[in-house]
């Protein structure tokens, strides 16, 4: 099965008060090899929503066949400086199963018991 994942997070004054110079290094250094770790098990596409949303600033759409890589994703990303100090703060997580009534109804029609 394939897992979609909505992960809505918050920049922090904290980080709004770097520099985009010091942003785009934090990311390079401490973000994007963790999503490049993962790479192989869980894709990413980052979307701003700040514009158009007073509660959260950004969200990320993750997929993944493999929800351990997902949980293990996460918590990499919460041992670097940009979560542990502060500089962001994760807000709602939405799960979805690709197309799973039709996974349900292929375990259905061929006899097994849906699990």
């Amino acid at each position: 099965m394939t897992y979609g994942i909505v992960l809505t997070y918050t920049v922090t004054p904290r980080w709004l008060a770097l520099s985009r110079e010091q942003r785009n290094a934090m990311r390079a250094a401490h973000l994007e090899p963790v999503f490049a770790a993962y790479a192989d098990r869980v894709t990413a596409r980052f979307f701003d929503a700040e514009a158009f949303h007073g509660r959260i600033s950004d969200f990320a759409v993750l997929e993944t066949e493999d929800l351990g890589a997902y949980y293990f994703l996460i918590e990499a990303l919460r041992d670097t400086p940009v979560i542990a100090e502060g500089y962001l703060t994760f807000g709602d997580v939405f799960l979805g199963v690709e197309d799973g009534f039709a996974a349900y109804e292929r375990a259905l029609a061929s006899g097994a018991e849906p699990r």
